[in-house]
């Protein structure tokens, strides 16, 4: 009863301070909001952040979150006692985590564009964001643990900054979208400089159980100035231009890649088994479309029991291209001769397959166009292969052109066969260990990307 009456109590005088807080005008309330900001730039040893890729710490991380959806209202309790949804199975999704001695106290999901779009955009519109040069990650499924969300920031702050760091270093992301409570938007505007999607909340957002919400996003390629002019004076605990930017912390465990990808899928068949089937029913409230979809992601033997079946006439009825589990950002040049002369073209390998490319290029190239390719698959890995340019496609992403590669080369053929055979971000250095099998060379012929 006592601890029943302390909690109303505390409620009662956090909407009394939220209403007074509300009366004071916009600036003098993102001015207090900036004034409250504390990041430690030298948390202790006990604290380390790293991407959420064991059973344990998966399950850690969507009980969190099912414990702090369901006692805000944005979900109804679920019988396995974890929030687990279907963007938690793609490839394209990274789930951070934060641990105090070893235990699972902060969580968050980044999902980048995948074959089911994002969350949000069943209820915001996205298009003036698509229209700009970059790639998109939606913010989700973040969650710190009571015991530390009145600590100063102690697991927010790292964890926000473990976000900045991998998206602009790692996850080739220029824009963060986030659908957020109206109670929390102006925290994302003041402290980070989010910019809302639309002037009117969405009363009834369905992923977090109708509670309402407010999109907005943020450009990465700006916010670094932005950081700088707000923050770039102040004290070292409170300059969040420094602490984002400049300070590195060795709590954080980037993900070792040993080629040039740009997301780190972590699903297991049997992870993918345990949670999505076996903890949960995720699986069973798919329609056709989407199981298909996950299949055309899935297509290793590894996975197939795992995943939810497919009737036969769903599969005679939509063929589905196949979609890579690992998408790639590799620098490349192709150097062309012409009249006694090389001429060089910056491009940007985005999808790799054994016979092709495609590249983004910003300079025009007449179809037709050959010349030597030259790869930066990965650090100290470089391939130089014969590549024709076969059609251009443009799109708001920018130009590209598929090339047709003559005859792959050992390391082009072997990052091939990693991007191909490997389940996890993890085993791509396994796989990457020896040659291509002749076996898997030929299954992996195909028109070029």
């Amino acid at each position: 009863m006592k601890r029943s009456l302390r909690s109303g109590l505390r409620k009662l005088l956090h909407q009394a301070a939220r209403g007074a807080l509300g009366l004071l005008p916009r600036e003098w309330r993102f001015a207090l909001f900036r004034r409250m900001v504390d990041c430690d730039p030298a948390p202790g040893p006990e604290l380390s952040l790293k991407i959420a890729d064991t059973a344990e710490e998966l399950e850690a991380c969507f009980r969190l979150l099912h414990d702090a959806y369901v006692a805000s209202g944005f979900m109804k309790p679920d019988p396995s006692g974890l929030r687990v949804t279907i963007y938690h199975a793609l490839p394209t999704t990274t789930t951070l985590c934060a641990k105090v001695d070893g235990r699972v106290v902060g969580t968050m999901s980044l999902i980048r564009e995948g074959v089911f779009g994002f969350p949000l955009q069943s209820a915001f519109d996205l298009s003036a964001v698509r229209a700009k040069e970059g790639q998109i990650a939606e913010i989700s499924a973040l969650a710190v643990h009571p015991d530390f969300r009145k600590t100063g920031g102690r697991i927010l702050f790292p964890l926000m900054k473990f976000m900045y760091e991998y998206c602009t270093e790692y996850f080739d992301t220029r824009h963060l979208v986030i659908a957020v409570n109206p109670n929390k938007i102006e925290l994302y505007e003041s402290l980070l400089f989010f910019q809302r999607l639309q002037a009117n909340t969405v009363d009834h957002y369905d992923f977090a159980n109708g509670a309402p919400a407010v999109g907005a996003t943020l450009d990465l390629a700006h916010a670094r100035e932005q950081f700088k002019q707000v923050y770039g004076s102040r004290s070292e605990r409170k300059n969040l231009h420094r602490y984002f930017v400049e300070t590195r912390l060795p709590n954080i465990q980037a993900p070792t890649r040993r080629y040039h990808t740009t997301n780190d899928p972590v699903m297991t068949g049997g992870l993918i088994d345990l949670f999505f089937n076996r903890k949960t029913q995720v699986f069973q409230t798919l329609d056709e479309r989407k199981k298909l979809l996950l299949r055309s992601i899935y297509d290793l033997d590894a996975y197939a029991p795992a995943l939810p079946r497919v009737s036969e006439t769903s599969k005679v009825r939509e063929a589905l291209r196949r979609h890579q589990r690992y998408s790639i950002n590799c620098p490349a040049q192709l150097i062309v001769e012409s009249y006694g002369d090389e001429l060089t073209f910056e491009l940007k390998v985005v999808e790799l397959s054994l016979s092709g490319c495609q590249a983004e290029c910003r300079m025009p190239l007449p179809e037709g166009t050959r010349g030597r390719l030259r790869v930066e698959l990965g650090t100290g890995l470089r391939s130089a292969v014969e590549a024709v340019a076969v059609r251009r496609a443009a799109s708001q992403a920018g130009i590209f052109y598929g090339f047709r590669v003559l005859e792959p080369d050992a390391a082009w053929a072997a990052c091939v066969q990693a991007l191909q055979q490997g389940q996890t971000h993890a085993d791509l250095g396994a796989a990457a260990s020896g040659g291509p099998s002749p076996a898997l060379t030929k299954s992996l012929l195909a028109p070029a990307a």
